[in-house]
């Protein structure tokens, strides 16, 4: 299906690994021109490379920058002035007890996966409002409305974004800019591959049944019982940023694999 994408461009924070990197490479097959994003200027690199490689008819750029940091968030602001489409991706994530969460732990995780993304939006709305075109995408999680009780400081940070999302929605009434959450579920990402592997390297549980262990006893409600692909996001963010989605605002879209109950 053609998305409509051609030319259209795309910030797509944290996109050096996982979903962002997914997301990132679905938008460019769909003709986008995409800026790619992350700390490393090493990564972001070879992500701009190997993506130009694939995808020679569009423009792939990088902006390698902390932006959880604000005099890095300039820095991005000055290199890409303006975009069609921002996917505020980036994100972190630890599994770990509630009372080992000092404060500094708590305001590395609202600074990195909340107040980031608000910085982003506040800075590229007004020029999409102006062009009366835009996308702005937060990429939540299932732990948002159904938290795990794993990582206290990460579902908050994500039930942030649902609300961000919906009371900047609210400013686009009537225009062609929408503002929309995904929330995935748990997703076979680099970081998700490392939980697992430090959960079971010292168990009897082979290598091979790691995921379905995991599904089964920590994710139970799974419909699926896998872990989702980063492409599967891929495919949908792609979806949510064309002009074909016009009808989604202000909506947390779940691609959860069943995992969170639904309540008619």
């Amino acid at each position: 299906m053609e998305l409509g994408l051609k030319k259209k461009k795309a910030l797509v924070t944290g996109s050096t690994k996982g979903i962002g990197k997914a997301i990132a490479a679905e938008l460019a097959r769909e003709g986008a021109d995409v800026v790619i994003n992350g700390r490393n200027i090493t990564e972001v690199n070879q992500i701009v490379e190997n993506l130009q490689n694939q995808f020679p008819d569009v423009s792939i750029t990088g902006a390698a920058a902390d932006l959880a940091k604000e005099a890095e968030r300039f820095f991005l602001f000055e290199q890409v002035p303006e975009i069609d489409i921002l996917i505020n991706n980036m994100g972190i994530f630890q599994p770990m007890k509630y009372w080992d969460i000092t404060d500094d732990i708590w305001n590395k995780f609202f600074d990195t996966n909340v107040l980031s993304g608000n910085a982003l939006a506040k800075f590229y709305m007004p020029k999409m409002l102006e062009n009366n075109f835009g996308r702005v995408i937060f990429i939540a999680s299932e732990e948002a409305v159904m938290p795990s009780g794993e990582m206290a400081q990460y579902s908050m940070t994500k039930t942030m974004n649902l609300s961000l999302a919906k009371s900047l929605s609210k400013l686009t009434k009537g225009t062609n800019v929408t503002v929309n959450t995904i929330m995935p579920g748990s997703t076979l990402t680099e970081g998700v591959e490392d939980m697992i592997r430090k959960m079971y390297q010292n168990s009897t549980i082979p290598e091979s049944e790691w995921e379905s262990d995991f599904m089964k006893n920590h994710r139970p409600l799974s419909q699926i019982q896998r872990l989702i692909r980063p492409e599967e996001i891929g495919r949908f963010a792609a979806y949510i940023s064309s002009p074909f989605a016009s009808s989604f605002s202000g909506a947390a879209l779940r691609l959860d694999g069943g995992l969170v109950p639904t309540i008619f």
